[in-house]
Formats: C-alpha cells, sequence, structure tokens
C-alpha cells in the first residue's frame, strides 16, 4: 500500500489516490488498526498510501497524543504510513479538528480521501467513481444542526449566515425537492468521509472557515451549539466553495457495500448486516491485531468475549427501531453500552 508520484490531480476515475486517517492514543489508535486491515483484506493491491495522521504534544494538549508503539508498528506492518502533524488550532479542545489540520501535512496535489477512523473499508474502492475535481462527503448523517430556537432564525436563516459570510452562493446549496425549513433542504454531511484532488488548497480552507466560525460566528449562531459540530458546520460550506456537492450514484458504495463507517461497536453489533460483522471479527482474529486492539475494553469485551454477539440478539436487521436512540437505549438498559 506505498505510493509513488499521485495522478493528475482531478482526473475522474483516476485509480491512485492516498487515505487518510487520525491515529491517537487511546480508542483511536486500535480504531485506526482495525481499518488499515480491513483496507489491506478488501484491497490488497491497493495504488495509494494510507496515511494515518498522528498529532504530536503541544500546547493545546495537556498530555502525549501519540499512539503507542505496539500500534505504531503494526499499522506500519499493514501497510500504512504515521503521519506526524502539529496541532496549532484545535488540539485537546476540539479533538474533531485533527481530521483539519492534518490534512496539511499530506503530500500536496495527491488526491485524498479521508474516512474516520471507526471505518471499515469492506469493499474495492476501485469500484467508486470519485471526481476529485468535485468534492463531496457522507450523507449518513441526521438532523443535528442547527437547532432552531422557538423565536429564532430558522435553518434558512442560519445557514445562509455563513454562506453570506463567506461570500458563497446560499440558493445553489438548496436541494428544491425538500421543503423550507426542513433540514434536508440544506446542505449537510457526516464529516465521516470526504475528498478532494489537493489536501492543501482543502485544508486551508477548512482551518480557516472553521476558526472563523468558532471564533466570530455571524449573529444568527448566538443560541447555537458549535460543538461537536464545528466540523460538520464548515464542512458543507467548503465543499460548496469548490463547486462540490451532494454526493452522486457513483459514490453509492461509500456508506453501503464499499465502507461501513460503524462508530462505536455496539451500534454495529446492533445494525450492520451479517456479513459487515462477519468481516471484523474475520479481520480482527489474527494474534498480532488481536493482542494489540484487545487491550481497549469494548473491543476486547464486544469482539473478543462475545458481548457483540449479545448485543446483536437484541434486534431484528430487518425491523429495527427507527431512530438510533432507542437502539442505543435497548442496549443501555441491557447493559451492554460500551464506548
Amino acid at each position: 500500500m506505498r505510493g509513488g508520484s499521485g495522478m493528475a490531480a482531478g482526473d475522474r476515475g483516476a485509480k491512485r489516490f492516498n487515505l487518510f486517517i487520525i491515529g491517537q492514543s487511546g480508542r483511536l489508535q486500535h480504531e485506526a488498526v482495525i481499518l488499515a486491515a480491513s483496507l489491506r483484506r478488501s484491497n490488497p493491491d491497493f495504488a495509494g498510501t494510507l496515511y494515518v495522521g498522528e498529532p504530536q504534544p503541544g500546547p493545546l494538549w495537556p498530555g502525549d497524543p501519540r499512539m503507542s508503539a505496539p500500534a505504531r508498528d503494526l499499522l506500519e506492518d499493514l501497510g500504512a504510513r504515521i503521519l506526524p502533524f502539529e496541532s496549532r488550532h484545535f488540539g485537546a479542545a476540539y479533538p474533531q479538528g485533527n481530521k483539519i489540520e492534518g490534512l496539511l501535512a499530506l503530500p500536496e496535489g495527491e488526491p485524498f480521501v479521508f474516512f474516520d477512523s471507526d471505518t471499515l473499508i469492506t469493499g474495492r474502492l476501485d469500484r467508486v467513481e470519485f471526481d476529485f475535481a468535485r468534492p463531496s462527503a457522507s450523507m449518513r448523517r441526521s438532523g443535528t444542526w442547527p437547532r432552531p430556537e422557538l423565536y429564532g432564525p430558522g435553518y434558512t436563516e442560519i445557514w445562509k449566515s455563513l454562506y453570506d459570510r463567506f461570500g458563497l452562493d446560499f440558493e445553489s446549496s438548496l436541494d428544491p425537492g425538500q421543503p423550507d425549513e426542513y433540514w434536508q433542504r440544506y446542505l449537510y454531511f457526516n464529516a465521516g468521509w470526504f475528498f478532494y484532488r489537493c489536501p492543501h488548497v482543502f485544508g486551508a480552507r477548512f482551518i480557516e472557515y472553521a476558526t472563523a466560525i468558532r471564533d466570530a460566528p455571524p449573529p444568527e449562531l448566538v443560541c447555537q451549539p458549535l460543538y461537536p459540530w464545528l466540523d460538520q458546520i464548515a464542512l458543507p460550506l467548503v465543499i460548496h466553495s469548490f463547486g462540490g456537492g451532494r454526493p452522486g450514484p457513483g459514490l453509492a458504495g461509500l456508506d453501503g457495500d464499499i465502507s461501513c463507517h460503524w462508530r462505536v461497536l455496539p451500534l454495529l453489533y446492533a445494525r450492520e448486516s451479517d456479513a459487515v460483522v462477519a468481516f471484523l471479527e474475520e479481520i480482527t482474529a489474527p494474534n498480532r491485531i488481536k493482542k494489540v486492539i484487545k487491550q481497549h475494553e469494548a473491543i476486547r469485551r464486544m469482539i473478543y468475549q462475545g458481548r457483540g454477539r449479545r448485543v446483536r440478539a437484541l434486534f431484528d436487521r430487518n425491523n429495527l427501531p427507527p431512530r438510533e436512540q432507542m437502539i442505543r437505549n435497548r442496549i443501555r438498559r441491557e447493559g451492554l453500552w460500551m464506548r
């Protein structure tokens, strides 16, 4: 999975691009190992490089955010390349900002796809029709932001204030098939995956927009929570600014049969397919992987001690509760929730 020089930026359907994830001490280093193992299994001839961004110690981290030596060694053995980067804008106060700042450490001008570390690569990435000149991101999201107040600004006022702030055309971002003041009418993504032709160009604008929203939000956002949603507030603006938008059918395999953003293991066991569960347990079975990732309690209990299978037995995948919170509550009532 080592990569050389990149393809021409923006080529539709071009085969070579890099993957970027975050790895740091704690849960994320173990999730990064699982993702790397899944990539090795499903894409053994992947032509690009899997980069694992690792934040370095500094004034924005109270402790050492670097991964353990066993996790680093295993990731490199699985073909990944560790990519150290400095935290200058976010750090421990907003660790989701790692995905933003880490982009600037990637090779300039080489197309990239970012994935959250809690993702399985279950299918062939060369089947995805990436157009790196037109960025997009995951639509596996819910209406988490904004949260309009009864007598305050609505969805239109809130989102338009952000587009106006950065000189972007608001009307062209709307989905006219959705009713006014319904959250799906407005461009909103899950930041679990996104891509573009150059990580430096994308990352610089992502930092610009996210820090501006954080430090000097428009008046329409005065009652709106910015954490933990800041990356998902800025992301649609960044994507729209580069001429991108909602993913088309050529990207359907992401959040489908090619990638699975599982988020937390109880939810994976509760709602993902038998094939995904079998794939997870297969790639985590080798001893060299097991001895590293079982150090995380949720992974040890869910995968290796059978708690995940107990969660799975609680639900009918053909008739899941309509809301995620209902799934979480059922798992908690049974005393099986972990993360």
